[in-house]
């Protein structure tokens, strides 16, 4: 749906939008409940008035269900917050179902589905549950707020009622209530004076719903003030002409009334103020003391200001003398502020405006980038090749303009980059409705949350990550009877971390289960024709036979797995993104899935060099060092496996035009260039090539799928010249079946001669 004319439709984006980060803050408030306990105040307060914002915007928009369920999970809360409810594990277990059910229905809400209402019941009764009876009532009272008239009913004539029977005895009336003693200070009344502004509206803000919100705190009386109320024929939809005087008897703080109008600040003027309680008791006429004159006092000779002249219907008060009042210094003209008021000022200076932009404009932005850093690279190629010396005008503006285009790149690329934080929330979910299936105890344990990386590789990699979540658990993880068994706690662990290394992205999923049972995977292999019986296998080889299609060592099928179509889609969907995956497992002590993924789709540092007479680009954080080979540096293990001496150990090499299919394998090393190739798990590799050609920042430019995706090829870019180059992923051809790396070792461990 457009919403390019549509101003409401936009509003309403807006606000589903803001329901996204009061989400986030309400799982992160429960999170903080679950780890260091329920009794913190302002976490408690958080989580409310993430679920009490949800409500007050749902109810602008008509989303009665959305409206609904929120009340009811905010009436919960607030037992919380009021200390009447204490926070145990079962009522946290409840509070995360609920924020889960409630994003459910947010994205529902948006998207225009049907409510699923057999869950929303389940989980209404389990929220009333704290309460008994007391919710529905509150629901009839706040929420049902139907416009009712005022109806009379004296019943004069009917039957023939005698009227002056309705009449109260005279004698019989109760005491007047006795207003000695004056009410406690906590109950003095508010007043609230609230003026919208035209910004309100256009957020979606509605001063009902505020004023409603007031009414949940105590006794409320509210008066309109409409004499800014120009004539009908000249009124501004747009503008708002009305303001409301609100008078709250009740014993909560101002900071609470404030978070009221929290969502608003600043888009209407709001005066909160304790009204002055009369005196406890007046004086008797009897007490009053005698009126006398006053003695004659002698004037001062400089003049003295004439008295304000009186009405003619207004009299001075009692014992207020009408003559002139001495002089008093004045006080100074500005008025001093309430202590809160410059704090929230001062925080509202402090705090970062944040601007919500399409992604489409940004991926517009990007590839404007992509096009200048082409555009540099052609440049800067027609500059070399002009023969202009190096000190001369144009190559130092040349280079000032590389240094600009380079800030620019990574000024764009941190548009782009977002926390991992809201992926991480929704595998919490997917831990919880997976342990809950399978019947197991399992937390979630999440490291490296703000780590950032870029958006388009956060999106795709929702799924592969909740394959491996729900592998960890259901595979992975023990039953509490195994688990205690064998010494461990009855709760399983999984751990979910991210971090940068080496100019990427590791995302790991670790769990403390028993570990891969390679015994086992092996012979699934063989019983489903995947590997042949007689094969001879490495623990990274059995391992790697996880992803294999088809392959599961789920013995029924179940929800969670037993198909095949998991691990398989994992390993896909990864390489798609220019990524890899590797595991590390350790028996009775659990498994590690470790992801290695760019930190953008963009732009990366490349190594130009030269293959067969191909040019090709290889990413440069993978490069360690550039060797240049002699007659005696490689020495053969057997036909067709070569190794390299690097500092007393033996690297595997690899002839890199040969992997491609480029010529035919070397006999000869000498005088070629190897490059030094750095693997995740710490260990190397040398890739033989021709020559290196330059070093530059290139384009990604992603392969269609409709092209063969060759094992080492990750992508294309497009060179100064105009020449198209392919982007290599060598971790890719050294893993590849029949060219297993090997890690660098002593020389020792080789059989070879140091």
């Amino acid at each position: 749906m457009s919403t390019d004319n549509d101003p409401m439709a936009e509003i309403r984006a807006s606000f589903f939008i803001e329901c996204e980060e009061l989400l986030e803050a309400l799982q992160d408030g429960l999170q903080t409940m679950d780890e260091e306990g329920g009794d913190d105040l302002e976490t408690i307060n958080v989580v409310f008035r993430a679920v009490h914002s949800i409500k007050g915007g749902a109810g602008a928009f008509g989303l009665e269900g959305l409206v609904r369920f929120a009340h009811r999970y905010e009436t919960v809360l607030d037992e919380v917050r009021a200390g009447r409810l204490t926070v145990e594990s079962d009522a946290l277990k409840v509070f995360f179902q609920a924020a889960d059910h409630l994003s459910d229905l947010v994205r529902i809400s948006r998207d225009g589905e049907d409510l699923p209402e057999d869950e929303t019941a389940r989980l209404l009764v389990d929220l009333d549950a704290f309460l008994g009876d007391a919710p529905q009532e509150e629901e009839e009272e706040n929420i049902d707020f139907q416009p009712m008239g005022l109806s009379f009913d004296f019943d004069v004539e009917e039957d023939g009622a005698d009227p002056a029977a309705a009449l109260p005895d005279l004698d019989n009336l109760p005491p007047p209530p006795d207003f000695s003693s004056p009410p406690p200070a906590s109950m003095s009344p508010y007043r609230i004076v609230f003026t919208p502004q035209a910004e309100l509206f256009d957020t979606g803000n509605e001063p009902a719903l505020l004023l409603r919100n007031l009414m949940e705190l105590g006794e409320m009386s509210a008066h309109c003030d409409a004499t800014a109320l120009p004539e009908l024929s000249k009124v501004t939809p747009d503008i708002p002409h009305l303001s409301w005087t609100v008078t709250l008897h009740s014993d909560v703080e101002e900071s609470e009334i404030r978070s009221v109008f929290e969502f608003v600040e600043g888009l209407c003027q709001l005066d909160i103020t304790r009204e002055v309680e009369a005196p406890a008791s007046l004086p008797t006429i009897e007490e009053l003391p005698e009126r006398t004159e006053p003695e004659a006092v002698e004037e001062p000779a400089a003049p003295q200001a004439p008295p304000l002249p009186l009405d003619a219907d207004e009299t001075p008060p009692v014992g207020v003398a009408t003559s002139p009042a001495p002089s008093i210094p004045k006080p100074p003209a500005e008025t001093p502020k309430p202590v809160d008021k410059p704090a929230k000022s001062q925080g509202s200076a402090q705090a970062k405006s944040v601007v919500r932009v399409d992604l489409d404009r940004i991926e517009r932005l990007v590839n404007l980038v992509g096009e200048l850093v082409i555009n540099q690279a052609m440049l800067s190629q027609s500059l070399e090749k002009s023969g202009l010396s190096p000190h001369s005008d144009a190559m130092s503006g040349l280079e000032e303009f590389q240094r600009l285009t380079r800030d620019i790149q990574d000024s764009v690329m941190m548009i782009r980059a977002q926390p991992v934080k809201s992926l991480f929330q929704r595998m919490s979910r997917i831990v919880r409705e997976s342990s809950a299936a399978v019947g197991k105890d399992v937390r979630l344990h999440v490291f490296g949350e703000g780590t950032e990386v870029d958006k388009t590789v956060i999106e795709r990699l929702a799924d592969p990550l909740t394959h491996m979540i729900r592998n960890a658990v259901d595979h992975g993880l023990e039953n509490p009877d195994q688990r205690l068994a064998a010494g461990k706690p009855a709760q399983g662990r999984v751990n979910l971390t991210a971090a940068h290394r080496s100019g990427r992205v590791v995302i790991e999923v670790a769990d403390d289960g028993a570990g891969i049972n390679r015994p086992r995977v092996l012979q699934i292999a063989i019983d489903k024709g995947l590997v042949p019986a007689d094969v001879s296998l490495s623990d990274t080889e059995i391992d790697n036979l996880l992803f294999l299609p088809g392959f599961s060592t789920a013995s029924v099928v179940s929800d969670l797995s037993g198909r095949g179509v998991g691990m398989d889609v994992v390993r896909t969907a990864i390489q798609a993104l220019g990524g890899r995956i590797t595991i590390t497992s350790s028996p009775g002590e659990g498994t590690t899935f470790s992801i290695s993924l760019p930190l953008t789709l963009a732009v990366l540092d490349g190594m130009v060099i030269k293959v067969a007479g191909e040019t090709l680009v290889l990413p440069l954080n993978l490069v360690i060092e550039t060797l240049t080979l002699g007659p005696d540096d490689v020495q053969m293990v057997r036909p067709g496996r070569n190794v390299i001496e690097v500092r007393s150990g033996f690297v595997p090499l690899f002839d890199l035009g040969a992997a491609l299919g480029y010529r035919p394998r070397l006999d000869s090393f000498e005088g070629y260039v190897v490059l030094l190739i750095a693997q995740e798990d710490g260990s190397c590799a040398a890739l033989v090539i021709d020559n290196i050609i330059d070093q530059r920042q290139v384009v990604i430019k992603g392969l269609d799928e409709s092209f063969y995706r060759a094992p080492g090829i990750a992508a294309a870019t497009i060179l100064g010249d105009g020449q198209i180059a392919l982007i290599l992923d060598p971790t890719d051809i050294i893993s590849t079946p029949g060219s297993a790396q090997t890690p660098l070792q002593p020389a020792q461990q080789l059989g070879l001669s140091a």
